[in-house]
């Protein structure tokens, strides 16, 4: 028998732990096969909605056509990023040049990581949101950057707090995260918000990349683009996706939209690593993009009745909670005797009741007296879950 090889992994993984949700959920299922529970997931923000039935019909459509399957370009089909190009001017008010402002990708996440290995170098540093999307701090590490959380908090109401952020020092600062409407807090950008972020990017020469994937769920002011800023597209990236706002979450759908030369120093990057996307799907997408205003009046019905019964959850557990947050999820306190022990409550919640909930600190240190539920369930199981709680907490 021939010898193992031993072979170690690159030092580049040291710190990247496994994705959260991944080891979290395998472990809760090792738990059902071994015990016969059945645990209520309130965690992941992964839509149990379909897409409009347009878009699937226009995606088996497309697949039927025996010229679709072959590689597709890099850059992306002109009726995608067209489409992407006339969403952006219908509801964000942005004009864009389909031809080489606008940059189709895999989903949204893969751009954090193009975006960082294409403008980082060893050492650069990225002012990174606390509490923020993990893989915002696992992007800029494996690029060979430098983390730099900025709080989030009660006090600045979930924004960045420039004055304190200029206080700490910027030397070596290169670029900044930021995320509104935003996850996991919940708090919603407005204009003025993206016209101070513009400004302190280009004030500091800060790459901006702002992610706005929550722009259309449960967001009462509306959908926002910090590209709407007069000046925006010399100092920052947009991200979008069609997983929420679209329920398309599998299809891996999203975009990168602002100057040109920045989209052609990222596809340098990523057409390296993969190819275009399967060329029914964009067209599919290219039709979810041109859905009206009744598909979300639709889809945030469902969300705002899922929000009702989650507020009841909540409340049995004894969590304090705002209210008029955007996106899929809800942001809430810990009850009064678990400060600071998101994960123990998380543990003693699930163990008394089923009932899985994100604990927040696994979205850094500002989140340790949060937890976060998802509402992409079905209303009969978050009151399933109320109930499971009620029963056990006596609320």
């Amino acid at each position: 028998m021939a010898k193992a090889v031993q072979i170690a992994r690159s030092h580049r993984l040291d710190g990247i732990g496994e994705y959260y949700f991944s080891r979290r959920l395998r472990e809760i299922g090792e738990i059902e096969a071994a015990t016969g529970r059945q645990i209520v997931k309130l965690a992941m923000g992964s839509p149990d909605l379909p897409p409009h039935s347009s878009v699937i019909e226009c995606l088996s459509k497309e697949a039927q056509r025996p010229d679709v399957h072959k590689y597709m370009s890099y850059q992306g089909e002109p009726i995608l990023r067209k489409a992407f190009a006339d969403w952006y001017k219908k509801w964000y008010h942005v004009d864009l040049d389909f031809k080489t402002e606008v940059y189709p990708l895999i989903g949204s996440k893969e751009g954090i990581m193009h975006i960082c290995m294409t403008f980082l170098n060893p050492g650069d540093k990225v002012l990174v949101p606390n509490p923020g999307y993990p893989t915002y701090s696992a992007g800029v590490k494996l690029a060979g950057g430098v983390m730099v959380p900025y709080a989030l908090n009660k006090e600045t109401n979930f924004y960045p707090d420039f004055e304190a952020i200029e206080k700490a020092g910027l030397e070596g600062v290169k670029m900044m995260l930021v995320n509104y409407p935003n996850m996991p807090t919940g708090q919603i950008g407005s204009m003025e918000l993206f016209e101070k972020i513009i400004d302190f990017g280009a004030r500091h020469n800060i790459l901006i990349v702002h992610d706005n994937p929550y722009s259309f769920i449960r967001n009462t002011a509306g959908p926002l683009s910090i590209m709407a800023v007069e000046g925006a597209k010399e100092v920052a990236l947009e991200l979008n996706s069609l997983s929420k706002g679209h329920s398309m979450a599998g299809w891996r759908v999203g975009v990168l939209v602002g100057k040109a030369e920045w989209l052609k120093d990222v596809m340098t990057f990523r057409s390296n690593m993969d190819s275009g996307m399967f060329y029914p799907i964009q067209a599919a997408s290219a039709t979810a993009l041109s859905l009206g205003e009744e598909w979300f009046k639709e889809l945030n019905a469902i969300y705002y009745g899922r929000e009702r019964q989650a507020y009841e959850l909540l409340e049995a557990l004894g969590c304090r909670y705002r209210k008029h947050q955007a996106g899929l999820f809800i942001w809430a306190e810990l009850p009064e005797g678990y400060e600071g022990d998101s994960f123990s409550f998380s543990d003693e919640v699930m163990e008394k009741t089923d009932v899985f909930l994100t604990p927040g600190g696994i979205f850094g240190s500002e989140g340790k007296n949060y937890i976060r539920i998802t509402l992409c369930c079905p209303e009969e199981l978050l009151k399933k879950a109320t109930d499971k709680i009620k029963a056990a907490f006596g609320k």
